[in-house]
């Protein structure tokens, strides 16, 4: 890996007139600010349909796309929807997502545009279909869920909650039309993040994708495995994943996922997983592996408990999986998300797999010896001010504890204002061949813009850029930052007019 930079900022994110980011123009606007500005990683979060709380983290499904993120303009380019569709659909610019206003309308106008779109692109959605295994039961799944309005495992049928073959034909022939709408959505999904791909990767950008360690349980995944998830005869979770206390929560963190049923998934040579990244490599060209330390060891919480604290560490696949599974996509690249609690084992599985690690500043600045400070990272990391997960720059100032702002001073040789623009400077210089900031660093925006806050439920997910701010002066002055760490080449001059 060369030395580069890239920025952090999520596909509902982007500004544009809808109400949330999407796969359209505006996310081609930010690809050429990218490209203008040095970068050669774009880093966004799970793209799937969100799931509880709005994360993206809790999606119905592993593999779907989130119907929020299809570009309404080009379905009406498309003649799918008309004018004065697309003009009632306006919402503000730059506001905050909102997703229960989104969830209904949305949906609406998806079905007046699939209307008009079913047989003229009949042949081609059923060719797409046919290429992607798990469309067929996610479209299902997504049908039942509507019908019954209920989760999977709460489904009266006890056939269809068992995934029983004579029961879910008779559900295909009965929803019929359900399924197609599904499947279509899909398909302009996909058909859209192609197109997007392939005009990012074309400016010499590539694409950092997240993949969640655990998948929810009211899901099409789980629905359609049981087997690969240690469920009861009903389909309740024995056990459920979270985290110990930690840096982001007293009480630690209840997540509710179902564990993994790892015998089962090693009886059959880890065929889940391997279907899974194979999903995910179509969609990214750098896969972050989401919570990697719990395939050393992972939080079982029992199935009932009201905290965290109630669990207790469980063994996890380790190199076991890594290495047949990395075996079958030598040509993909992956990232360790390997923070939280590092034990020797973990470190020593980190350093098995030979993956690049994270490095986040905002962790950084207790002591000389810590590991995340510039000076220590390793070559083979990916330095971040900070993840998703926490604050921005300037939010974090302000609340640094009095010890950690003296150090910061001492270490950076900077104060007050100039800090967070000395901490970008730092990352840029780092050892790591990879430096990525969250796009509010870059802005110098607070805590308002925050994109979530671990432990709560409410308000997250939700932060959206204003097209304004993404000015030339911005790219420009980024660029120049990149250069000069030698991450990127310096802006070229333009040429004098030659006069006669």
């Amino acid at each position: 890996m060369e030395r580069s930079a890239g920025i952090l900022l999520p596909i509902f994110s982007l500004p544009g007139k809808y109400g949330i980011g999407s796969l359209g123009e505006e996310a081609r606007k930010f690809a050429d600010f990218l490209h203008a500005a040095g970068q050669r990683w774009w880093q966004i979060l799970p793209v799937g349909p969100v799931g509880a709380g709005n994360s993206p983290y809790a999606s119905e499904s592993t593999f779907a796309g989130n119907p929020l993120f299809i570009d309404l303009p080009t379905l009406a380019k498309q003649g799918f929807l008309t004018e004065e569709e697309l003009k009632a659909a306006e919402l503000s610019e730059n506001g905050k997502v909102d997703y229960a206003a989104l969830a209904q309308s949305r949906d609406n106008l998806l079905r007046k545009a699939f209307a008009r779109a079913r047989q003229k692109e009949a042949s081609l959605v059923g060719m797409w279909a046919d290429k992607n295994f798990w469309v067929k039961e996610y479209a299902l799944f997504k049908a039942l869920h509507i019908h019954f309005g209920t989760a999977w495992f709460n489904w009266p049928d006890e056939a269809l909650r068992r995934h029983e073959w004579f029961a879910l034909h008779s559900a295909r022939e009965a929803l019929a039309d359900e399924i197609a709408y599904q499947t279509h959505v899909q398909y302009w999904f996909f058909t859209q993040w192609a197109a997007l791909k392939q005009y990012v990767n074309s400016l010499g950008i590539q694409i950092i994708g997240d993949m969640p360690i655990y998948v929810s349980l009211d899901s099409a995944d789980v629905w359609s495995e049981r087997k690969e998830f240690l469920l009861d005869s009903e389909g309740h979770p024995q056990k459920v994943a979270g985290v110990p206390p930690d840096y982001f929560s007293e009480d630690g963190q209840l997540w509710g996922n179902p564990l993994y049923n790892w015998e089962s998934m090693r009886w059959d040579g880890w065929g889940w997983w391997i279907r899974r990244i194979g999903g995910a490599s179509q969609l990214f060209d750098m896969i972050r592996i989401d919570h990697f330390r719990g395939l050393e060891s992972y939080w079982a919480v029992p199935a009932g408990a009201k905290s965290a604290k109630e669990g207790h560490w469980e063994k996890g696949p380790g190199m076991d999986m890594l290495r047949p599974v990395m075996g079958w996509f030598p040509q993909v690249r992956f990232i360790a998300e390997d923070l939280g609690l590092m034990t020797p084992a973990v470190v020593q599985l980190l350093s098995d797999s030979g993956l690049p690690g994270m490095k986040v500043l905002q962790f950084a600045f207790d002591n000389p010896g810590n590991a995340y400070l510039p000076h220590n990272c390793k070559e083979n990391s990916l330095c971040y001010t900070g993840t998703h997960d926490n604050d921005t720059l300037h939010g974090w100032l302000s609340k640094a504890k009095k010890e950690e702002k003296a150090f910061i001073k001492k270490y950076l040789g900077a104060s007050g204002k100039g800090v967070a623009d000395a901490v970008l400077r730092a990352g840029q210089g780092s050892r790591s061949f990879l430096f990525v900031a969250q796009l509010q660093d870059y802005l110098g925006l607070g805590s308002e813009s925050r994109i979530n806050t671990p432990g709560t439920a409410e308000g997250n997910w939700a932060w959206r850029v204003d097209a304004s701010a993404l000015t030339e002066e911005l790219a420009d002055s980024i660029r120049d930052l990149t250069a000069t760490f030698a991450r990127c080449a310096p802006k070229t001059p333009a040429k004098a007019e030659v006069k006669d």
